[in-house]
């Protein structure tokens, strides 16, 4: 297996992968923090760095029926949460393009201010 690359996120307020500590998201690119996850609270970001997308499938989750692919960590490849890639119901079309990501599976990096 090659070298796997990381990118570095430069902000103050990190959130890092719970297993291996490799940078997720920042708290800049948080939209909600009021999600659903499979093991318990998520939050709804904008952008997320080194994942990888999974298959996508249809899932009927509590807002209805999208499309979307589990994401998993680049370093250590947990199943940090999973992107939106389509929603079948118009009121839902924001999430499109966004990541869900798990509570449980992020850290606040130790130098958070």
């Amino acid at each position: 297996m090659g070298k796997v690359f990381q990118t570095y996120l430069d902000s103050d307020r990190v959130y890092t992968c719970t297993s291996c500590h490799a940078h997720l998201a920042s708290h800049d690119d948080i939209i909600s923090k009021t999600f659903t996850g499979r093991h318990g609270r998520a939050y709804l970001f904008n952008f997320v760095e080194n994942v990888s997308q999974g298959q996508k499938e249809d899932r009927v989750l509590m807002t209805g029926l999208h499309t979307v692919c589990d994401i998993h960590c680049n370093v250590c490849q947990t199943v940090v949460g999973w992107k939106y890639l389509f929603a079948f119901e118009e009121s839902q079309k924001y999430k499109e393009g966004k990541y869900v990501v798990e509570k449980t599976r992020i850290a606040k990096e130790a130098n958070w201010s």
